[in-house]
């Protein structure tokens, strides 16, 4: 696939039916948990973590819609072509269960007053 591609790809993709879908899956999962049924909220978190439309709208929300989207990190990556949006879902999807957080990098900012305050900075992708 070129990049063309993935990006009319990426944009085609029906973001509005895997927002209902989630919300759905979360409606569910609410509804186990006020019933006191464990087992089944479980299965449902399991599901949750393992659809598709969930991983990819949790790329999306990282890299297009948080406020910090333009933020680079401490990998001074900025922001992500669509290609690798969608190579960042599928390294999600085969780590969804193994998946460990890199931690954040505290970067001291001075401020007017003379004091410093720390900024921590996430990283997207390693």
């Amino acid at each position: 696939m070129t990049i063309t591609r993935h990006s009319e790809s990426w944009n085609a993709l029906p973001w509005k039916r895997f927002r209902r879908a989630l919300f759905r899956l979360q409606h569910r999962i609410w509804k186990a948990i006020q019933a006191k049924d464990t087992d089944r909220a479980k299965n449902l978190q399991k599901l949750l973590l393992r659809s598709r439309c969930a991983q990819l709208m949790a790329v999306r929300q990282v890299t297009q819609l948080n406020q910090g989207k333009r933020t680079a990190g401490v990998d001074g990556r900025a922001s992500l072509q669509h290609h690798e949006r969608f190579q960042l879902a599928e390294v999600l999807a085969a780590n969804v269960f193994d998946w460990h957080h890199q931690g954040l990098r505290e970067v001291p900012i001075p401020k007017k007053d003379g004091t410093t305050r720390l900024l921590k900075v996430p990283t997207v992708w390693s």
